[in-house]
């Protein structure tokens, strides 16, 4: 019985410890008159508590907010416990000091001082005591990215000139300037060297600099092969700085290919054309692209055309794309076109190039005429290349696109040599008005001057990829534009509709032809697990023929990702 007895009180006095120690404290501070005390109120602190650490706590964390508001004389000057759950402290802030004097010596960059807010002299600088913190943050930053990054600021000699201005000696404390001596790359451990050199421009033996290290590794996003798993990671050892880079390689390759028919206007039949587009990018793990593109026409016309483009050869910021393109016009000629072009990438979106092209041309006919034989025509190019991918979105992966070219160069054919020059002009835009809506505009263009032209060097224009509701490269020009324009609206992440509303001019001096062309329609897009499904349903028509149904084009494509 004596031990139920003991176990009862035990229990009582537990239950009436923990009542006790549950029991909140309470804070009230004051300062040393009205004004100060409306001061220390408008800071705000912590009136509860659950025991007297906490307490101590917050009076400390009050005093070094006042102390950076400019009150640095402040002390607690006591606390005093009124009764069982208050606590009153009372503050001494004196007077607010509103200016800080900071003297430097000859060690420190005053260069730097053009980031922060201050005043300037000789060898000091002055600023409002309220921005000191931010300000000495910002100095000790920019001397971390000149390769010192566990350097560190310190006021020492710290005294009042007046009651408004306190000075103070600015201390560097400096270690060991750091530069990056090795780059890992974690998760593709093939990524191609050449990009992180010559792409984001990361390589050992530079200062090392942790922001401008991040803003490069963004650049990661305009690749098309590789994206960023996380922000770069460093480690530091005594005598070397590693930095380590963490990429994943993304399925690139893609398979574009449409099937297109509509009614031949003489024989009243379905006839049907389509294309296959094969594009192969950093299989190798060099970075490079290669093109295979077969059409074939409704109008008995084939195009073949394959390319390579091999970025950064051997190492250095040159690469080479070269080509061969034949295209046959029924029995009537045949084109061969081989170029071979050096590309110099200024940066991750800018790219110039220089090449030469070579076209041979040959009549199928049996006979030659003024305006169709046989020909070769070397031109020496120049191009400019910009582009703003957006590869998050993966109905529209490129925002911006911007592609011009320029020929010089002459023809050769039995009836002598022509000089000749050429420009294309290839560019598109996407304008993102919210998540659902956007608009989407193109403009695609060329132009041949010669004194005289050929029916076999001439453009050839006209389909889904050009202005739509025509026939494939049924339309041949010397002079040509082509503006193509779509709302676009998003039913979901997956699914797209749009309206189709293109216009065209050419000019044809061989048949002294000048006309504008218009097509009308709509078409929707659906992501599938197979890739981008495309329907497109299109009309044209000319300033000289009415509109007719008969006239449509549907075109189906799918663009498979693998």
């Amino acid at each position: 019985m004596l031990n139920i007895h003991r176990s009862i009180y035990a229990a009582l006095a537990l239950v009436y410890a923990l009542q006790f120690n549950a029991q909140t404290l309470n804070l009230d501070v004051s300062g040393e008159d009205k004004n100060k005390t409306a001061i220390i109120d408008s800071i705000g602190y912590s009136t509860s508590f659950y025991n007297y650490n906490g307490i101590e706590s917050e009076l400390n964390s009050l005093k070094y907010r006042l102390t950076r508001l400019g009150f640095i004389d402040t002390t607690i000057d006591s606390i005093i416990k009124q009764n069982d759950t208050l606590f009153k402290a009372s503050l001494f802030l004196g007077n607010k000091i509103n200016r800080i004097r900071i003297v430097y010596d000859s060690s420190f960059n005053a260069e730097l001082l053009n980031f922060i807010n201050h005043t300037k002299d000789e060898n000091y600088f002055e600023l409002d005591i309220t921005e000191l913190e931010s300000a000495l943050n910002q100095l000790n930053s920019k001397i971390a990215e000149q390769g010192d990054p566990f350097s560190t600021l310190q006021l020492i000699n710290i005294y009042k000139l007046n009651p408004d201005l306190i000075s103070a000696q600015l201390k560097i404390v400096n270690n060991q300037k750091r530069r990056i001596d090795k780059i890992i790359v974690k998760g593709y451990e093939k990524f191609p060297q050449s990009y992180i050199k010559r792409f984001m421009k990361l390589r050992t033996g530079k200062t090392f600099n942790l922001n401008e290290i991040k803003d490069k590794v963004e650049l990661l996003e305009d690749l098309r092969f590789a994206n960023k798993i996380k922000d770069p990671e460093v480690l530091f050892t005594q005598d070397s700085t590693t930095l380590y880079l963490y990429v994943e390689k993304k399925q690139t390759n893609n398979f574009d290919g449409y099937l297109g028919f509509g009614t031949n206007e003489n024989t009243n039949k379905i006839e049907f054309d389509g294309y296959l587009d094969l594009r192969l990018i950093n299989n190798l793990n060099f970075g490079e692209t290669l093109n295979l593109f077969y059409k074939s026409d409704e109008i008995d016309q084939q195009t073949f055309r394959v390319d390579a483009d091999l970025p950064y050869l051997f190492g250095s910021p040159v690469g080479l794309q070269v080509g061969l393109n034949i295209f046959r016009k029924d029995t009537t000629f045949s084109n061969a076109k081989q170029y071979a072009k050096i590309n110099y990438q200024i940066n991750a979106r800018h790219r110039i190039g220089a090449g030469i092209t070579s076209t041979n041309s040959t009549n199928l006919l049996d006979n030659d005429t003024s305006i169709l034989n046989d020909y070769k025509s070397n031109y020496y190019t120049l191009n400019y290349n910009f582009t703003e991918p957006q590869f998050y979105d993966p109905l529209f992966p490129i925002n911006f696109w911007f592609d011009l070219s320029y020929g010089f160069g002459d023809r050769e054919n039995d009836m002598g040599n022509q000089s000749q020059t050429v420009f294309n002009l290839d560019t598109y835009k996407i304008f993102n008005l919210n998540p659902k809506n956007s608009v989407y505009t193109r403009f695609n263009g060329a132009i041949l001057t010669s004194d005289d032209y050929l029916d076999n060097e001439l453009f050839r224009f006209g389909g889904i990829n050009s202005i739509r509701g025509f026939e494939e490269n049924s339309l041949v020009a010397n002079l040509y534009g082509v503006i193509n324009t779509e709302y676009r609206y998003r039913l979901s992440n997956s699914i797209y509709v749009h309206s189709v509303l293109d216009a065209a001019y050419f000019e044809n001096q061989i048949t002294d032809t000048k006309e504008k062309l218009f097509g009308f329609g709509f078409g929707l897009g659906l992501l599938t697990n197979a890739g981008l499904f495309r329907l497109n349903y299109s009309s044209g028509k000319s300033e000289n023929r009415q509109f007719r149904l008969s006239d449509s084009k549907v075109h189906v494509s799918l663009t498979a990702k693998f």
